[in-house]
Parts: structure tokens; sequence; C-alpha cells
């Protein structure tokens, strides 16, 4: 971003309002005027991900550039990348351009522009292909979530769980089968008193909703806030009509967020070992985050949790018991047991199957190169 006026002075950017309101940015709760540098820092520290041009092409069409149709594939990244992040390094983790971390160099490389990178726009968009959204088409929050949880079951480095929460219900007990691995009985060393201990696979939950029906409806923006606010929240996939953005906090009555409608060239940062790998490297950073109103926010969103521990689950469950559903029209609910009508819960995923999901969206949009276009549920 350029912040240059007219006479070359330099103005401040206007990233962060000037309030005594609390800023809150991945569940954690800032001073917008004591901790103004610590905020940009921590936001500077997210794996930004925009449009890449020049890449091995994608698709019959032979695309070399996702401008124009990978905003909300970009966002699906992001949410990841901050999830792998917290996993594989740490929750206060800070990203400066010296950083030649090699956990950092092995998150950062899974999102860059090759087929064989696990989370690559190649991947993402060929992965959609298999589930009826060909390459160059329009994904929405709840299409992404359910690629995403396809792609990091072939990624065993990442021991991540991605659970997609249905019918804006989340049912704890279909998340414990899927993040709880009992241990072998014969291996001492996870005995208790002859009782098997059993290990947390982390969980990054995606609750895909829809809060009104062309525009947000008010009697959702403070649960939204709570969400926010939760130390598991890891954002929420959304945007404003026509822009996929990634919604990483809040403060007042507006969102934050980081934009991926910004075109870059495609490279490598392998190692970070040469100037061209280390400007790489910077590209997947952005200095100063951006806000909307959340009434000028899309209805159309995902919002998203890590629970890195058993304990990080259960102390989730409370705030979405005891403060989420306590609103009067709460954006989604926790419940204990499956409910019956839903049938029985498949917890392994079969790729060899393709219509693993049912869409929540049904728009039929041409193709064209315009920055400007989302898919609107």
């Amino acid at each position: 971003m350029c912040y240059l006026s007219s006479d070359n002075t330099t103005i401040e950017p206007d990233d962060i309002p000037k309030t005594k309101e609390n800023v809150w940015i991945l569940g954690k709760k800032y001073s917008a005027i004591q901790d103004l540098d610590r905020i940009r820092r921590d936001v500077s520290s997210i794996i930004w991900c925009t449009y890449r041009k020049g890449f091995v092409p994608i698709g019959d069409e032979g695309l070399t550039s996702d401008k124009g149709w990978g905003c909300m594939l970009r966002c699906g990244q992001m949410v990841l990348g901050v999830a792998l992040t917290r996993i594989h390094l740490s929750t206060d983790w800070v990203w400066s351009p010296e950083t030649r971390d090699p956990t950092y160099l092995k998150i950062i490389q899974r999102f860059e522009e090759r087929k064989q990178a696990p989370y690559s726009i190649h991947q993402v968009a060929l992965m959609g292909a298999s589930e009826g959204k060909e390459v160059g088409q329009w994904f929405g929050p709840n299409t992404i979530a359910q690629v995403l949880k396809k792609l990091v079951v072939y990624d065993k480095w990442s021991s991540l769980v991605i659970h997609v929460a249905l019918d804006n219900t989340v049912v704890k007990e279909d998340i414990l089968q899927q993040c709880i691995i009992k241990n072998e009985l014969n291996n001492s060393s996870n005995m208790v008193d002859g009782i098997t201990v059993s290990d947390w696979m982390p969980l990054l939950l995606i609750v895909p909703l829809r809060l009104g029906l062309s525009e947000i409806n008010p009697v959702y923006m403070n649960g939204l806030k709570i969400c926010f606010q939760s130390s598991q929240s890891i954002g929420v996939i959304g945007g404003k009509p026509n822009q996929a953005l990634y919604l990483v906090g809040c403060v007042g009555d507006e969102v934050i967020y980081l934009d991926p409608h910004t075109t870059q060239r495609s490279g490598l940062v392998e190692n970070k070992s040469t100037d061209e790998q280390k400007e790489m490297d910077c590209s997947y950073h952005c200095k100063y985050a951006s806000r909307i109103p959340i009434l000028a926010m899309d209805p159309s969103v995902a919002v998203c949790f890590l629970c890195r521990t058993k304990s990080d689950f259960e102390e989730l469950c409370s705030t979405i018991e005891n403060n989420l559903m306590q609103e009067s029209q709460p954006l989604f609910e926790i419940c204990e047991k499956r409910p019956s009508h839903w049938g029985p819960c498949s917890v392994d995923i079969d790729l060899n199957k393709t219509a693993l999901f049912a869409e929540f969206e049904d728009v039929d949009r041409q193709f064209d190169d315009s920055d400007d276009e989302f898919e609107i549920l």
C-alpha cells in the first residue's frame, strides 16, 4: 500500500481507528491506542494469500492467473495458514522479513503455486472441479470449507482435522469421533493406571452460515462479535457483495479484513536464501488491514475456530452455550448428539467419491476476468 500525499508527505494508514473500544483480531484483545504497533505486527504475521499470475496453467482453459475468480480460494488458504501457524509454531508467533524458521518455510511452501503443494491454487481449484466447480468458477464459503476438508486428508504433516458443521449446528459427538484418537493398548508409554490415553487431533471447525437474504440482518451483529472475541477464533470467510475477504477481527461495529484482490507474480520461497526468494516471502504478508461496517458484509459467511487441544474445544463449547446461544437469534447452535434425521455420521472421507457435499451455492455465472465478481448465495 502507498500512503503518500500529493506533496509526498507520509499519511498514516487508516487501518485501525483511534478509539477507546477494544480491537479483536484472531481471538486476541488489543487497545487501539496503546497496542497499534503490536496489532500491525500481528496482522503482518498472517500468511496473506492473493491473486497470482504467471503460474503453471490450470484446467482446460489453461488459466495462468486466478485474478477475477480465485478470491474465495485465497481466503480459504489464509484461514488454513493461520491454523497451521498456530499448530506448528505458536499462537504468539511473529513473522519478520528476516524469518527463516524451517517450520514456517514448510508452511508457506504448502501454499505456493506448484501442483505438488498440498494447498496450492492448483490443488484447491482442481479439488473444487471434482465436486462440480470448474476451474475459473466462483466458490462460496461452504464450497471452500468442504474442499479444504478433503485436501487436509492428503497432507499428514499438517496434523489437522477439518469439521464443517451442517444446518447451523455443531454436533459434539461427531467432532469427538473425528478428533480423539485412541492409542494402542500395548504402548505402555500411553498408559495411565492401565487405561489408554487418548490423543487429540487439532480441530479446524468451520460453520457456514447465511445471515440474511441480500444483506446482513442486524440481529446477528452481536453474535458475530462474540465469535471474533472467542480465543479459538481464526476469523471468518466472507466478504462484501462481489468480493471475498478474509475477516480477521472486529472493532466497534466494523470488521477488520485482509483483501486478496491484489495480483502478484508467482514464484517460490524455497529456503529463502536469495533476494528473489526473500522478496517472494514478503509478498505473503500485508502491512495493514482494512475495515468495513459489519452491515456492509455479504450475508454468506463461514465462521472459523481452531481448537488445538481438547480443553480448547471444551472452552469453545462453553462460549457457544453460555454466550452465543443466549442471543435472541443465535448464529448457530451446539448439541451433544447427532440429530436422528441426519442419518449416520461418516468420519472418514472417501476420496474416490466425487459428490461428497451439498452446496449452499447454486448460481450460474459466466466467467470473465473481473475483480468484482463473487459467488453470491
